[in-house]
């Protein structure tokens, strides 16, 4: 998933809508993924239940990882 603008910030849930609407994360949607979240000062509770929500998936074979 490209980012728009000069930024690679994009924001946590519009990250997460496109990588379980196609059903797969690539290398690159995990570093914005890390980038997100390491540039945070803190997760609140939503953000730490869609984060779970991507590691359960993976765990079960919903979200397949690509390069």
């Amino acid at each position: 998933m490209q980012s728009t603008g000069s930024s690679n910030q994009i924001s946590l849930e519009k990250l997460l809508k496109h990588i379980f609407s196609i059903g797969r994360i690539s290398r690159y949607d995990q570093q914005l993924l890390m980038s997100t979240l390491l540039s945070k000062e803190g997760l609140n509770e939503e953000e730490r239940q869609q984060i779970s929500r991507v590691f359960d998936a993976l765990q079960r074979g919903l979200l397949k990882v690509v390069d």
